[in-house]
């Protein structure tokens, strides 16, 4: 594995933290700004009310990212973290929000979170479920389910009529090329600066071309403080039921980003540490329901940032909270990194997202591929890109069905734990893990 540029616990110069903190900002905003505006489109709301979910999701997610990465307490990771709304949230949200509101989506995202928070006691255990083939397997499926996001933002953005169109393939492949020139031939924090500069670059191009809209920077306020409560709050049933189902799968991939991270920081990862993030998902997702947000999970495209360029700090993505929580405050300059054209973002994205599928075979490449292990490789990988690509495949089954298996790394995921537990063989393997792991939690306590 190569070394790491910057280290977990390393504190580069201000400067450089800030350029490196403005990649994480960079590949998260987008995705913090979607969830909000989803639901506010799907619901009807009006324009002002959305602009007040979307600057609650990113004051919520600033403010938790800087919990998880430096820890406060037993809460947070302590890991190159960024949080930000979940797309796993949507559906049931929306099918809350039509019944009972805003207040009900944040009600239920309240009472639900309670289900995180008193789970993360069990991570312990629940970490001895991920040996290291089940790992390798998640770690996989993470990056390959981010390819076809990369893939809609190089093509122009799912919908648009440009979708595909020759200059957005072009400015993409503009923007890769470049990334691909900077980590290659690049030295120190040219090499580790190589997404902000690709990224720049693109948008110089776009600006050259005329392509870049300026219209949401010039409509956005440029002062909003937070509206706690905003909506209000209401708990129905249902809405919690359809919560609490939407947090268990989010637990689940939430697991195999920390999985994913770690192998991206060279972090072992033991129960205890899943325990302080799946505790940090939960709290700052209660957290995000009080100050008027829907619930946050931890991004998993990040990791993408940290394989690529080499910087494990911490203390660069807990930046990336306060830029986070500033475009909360103020968000005239969240709607300027907005301005930047989705092939854009798709050229630096697909080299980042298959990053994370490169982590993932170099993981899968240590496995003794024993007749059981291919099985549960194979089938698991399968099954889960069966869903990202075919996500219609669930259309006629129950929604409670839907919710559980309508991601692609929830279902490589847990037909990999299923696989891992049934098929005849893995009391070898599972002690070695045991072991590796008591070790790393002792080096750790240690330390």
């Amino acid at each position: 594995m190569a070394p790491l540029l910057f280290k977990v616990e390393d504190r580069p110069p201000r400067i450089t933290t800030v350029l490196l903190a403005l990649q994480h900002l960079l590949a998260a905003l987008g995705g913090i700004i979607a969830v909000p505006l989803v639901i506010g489109g799907a619901l009807k709301l009006p324009t002002a009310e959305i602009i007040a979910l979307v600057n609650a999701a990113l004051i919520g997610s600033g403010v938790v990212t800087i919990i998880q990465c430096k820890g406060v307490g037993p809460v947070g990771i302590r890991l190159p973290c960024v949080m930000g709304t979940s797309f796993s949230f949507v559906g049931a949200a929306i099918s809350v929000g039509a019944e009972h509101g805003v207040a009900g989506i944040l009600g239920s995202a309240l009472a639900g979170s309670l289900l995180m928070i008193v789970g993360s006691h069990f991570m312990p255990t629940i970490r001895k479920l991920f040996p290291h083939t089940v790992t390798s397997v998640v770690v996989t499926m993470i990056g390959l389910s981010l390819i076809p996001v990369a893939v809609d933002w190089a093509a122009g953005g799912r919908g648009s009529p440009q979708y595909g169109a020759v200059g957005n393939l072009a400015i993409a492949a503009f923007v890769l090329a470049l990334v691909i020139a900077m980590v290659q031939w690049g030295k120190g924090m040219i090499s580790a600066s190589a997404i902000v500069i690709g990224i720049l670059g693109g948008y110089l191009l776009c600006l050259a071309l005329g392509l870049v809209d300026f219209t949401q920077m010039r409509n956005a306020p440029v002062l909003a403080l937070p509206q706690p409560l905003h909506f209000g709050l209401s708990f129905p049933v249902s809405g919690i039921v359809a919560m609490a189902i939407a947090y268990l799968v989010t637990t689940v991939e939430s697991t195999g980003t920390f999985m994913a991270l770690g192998s991206a920081t060279q972090t072992p990862i033991t129960g205890n540490k899943l325990s302080r993030g799946i505790l940090c998902d939960g709290f700052g997702s209660a957290f995000a329901a009080l100050i008027s947000s829907p619930p946050l999970s931890t991004f998993a495209q990040n990791v993408g940032v940290v394989s690529l360029t080499g910087v494990a700090s911490r203390h660069v993505v807990a930046l990336t909270g306060v830029m986070l929580l500033l475009a909360g405050l103020f968000p005239v300059l969240g709607a300027l990194v907005v301005t930047v054209p989705q092939p854009v973002l798709g050229g630096a994205g697909l080299m980042m997202f298959a990053m994370i599928v490169s982590g993932g075979i170099n993981m899968l490449s240590r496995i003794e591929f024993t007749q059981r292990n291919t099985l549960i490789v194979a089938v698991s990988i399968g099954c889960g890109l069966a869903v990202t690509f075919r996500p219609e495949l669930l259309s006629r089954l129950p929604l409670f069905v839907q919710e559980v298996f309508g991601s692609g790394i929830s279902v490589g995921s847990l037909v990999a734990v299923t696989l891992n537990l049934v098929l005849p063989g893995r009391t070898a393997e599972h002690a070695e893990e045991a072991q590796h792991d008591e070790g790393a939690q002792a080096s750790g306590e240690l330390a």
